[in-house]
């Protein structure tokens, strides 16, 4: 029986875990689930990214979608993004400034994830 450690909780499994990298270290520093949890995984992110699917958005449009969400929150979550190299910001010279965010190919590579996502959240309720 393998132990897998998930932020705050333990998880036993009777079978060998997927990731090889996770079988060989328990801390799962190496391991591409949580790395990736890492950078995508914050409150807010993913539905970000699912709104970014459909096209370039602009910071109220998002923040419309995304109703509850703070302007400071939004704001950080896509700083994260941006450095991480998965959005793009791109500011238009005019008056009153705006500004568009939209995915890079990394960012785009996410979308199988999400279609797989979409399809187990529709068949599983």
């Amino acid at each position: 029986m393998e132990v897998l450690w998930y932020n705050f909780c333990m998880i036993n499994i009777q079978k060998p875990s997927p990731c090889v990298d996770c079988s060989k270290q328990p801390s799962h520093k190496d391991c591409g689930v949580a790395r990736a949890l890492k950078i995508i995984g914050s409150k807010w992110t993913m539905l970000i990214l699912h709104n970014l699917f459909s096209g370039p958005k602009r910071f109220g449009e998002l923040q419309k979608t995304l109703e509850s969400i703070s302007p400071k929150t939004l704001s950080q979550r896509l700083q994260e993004l941006e450095q991480e190299r998965i959005i793009n910001r791109r500011v238009f010279a005019e008056i009153p400034l705006h500004v568009e965010y939209s995915l890079t190919k990394k960012g785009q590579s996410l979308e199988k994830i999400f279609d797989n996502m979409s399809e187990w959240g529709t068949s599983s309720y």
